[in-house]
């Protein structure tokens, strides 16, 4: 059985976005929602930007650089983890 879907509106930068989405999903995109707006006023506090846009490009830049670099650090990790896995499987020999 499919999961239920749900409509919803959320506020980014007083503007309003209809979304469609499962149930399941409904809090984490609430919680992406408020990161966003937070960030935004962040930058807008903090760095006297005017623009809602400039703000929004902002806190794309700083959310995409994150996922870079976590991208990064586990591709680090599983790269460290098969070599250890390797020595293991020497040193058992």
């Amino acid at each position: 059985m499919s999961e239920k879907e749900i409509s919803i509106k959320v506020n980014i930068c007083d503007r309003f976005y209809p979304l469609r989405i499962k149930t399941s999903e409904e809090e984490g995109v609430r919680t992406a929602v408020n990161k966003i707006n937070e960030r935004t006023k962040y930058y807008n506090q903090n760095f006297s930007i005017q623009d809602k846009q400039d703000a929004l490009s902002m806190v794309a830049l700083e959310f995409a650089s994150k996922q870079n670099s976590t991208l990064a650090e586990s591709s680090d990790f599983l790269t460290i983890n098969t070599k250890l896995k390797r020595l293991e499987q020497l040193l058992e020999i």
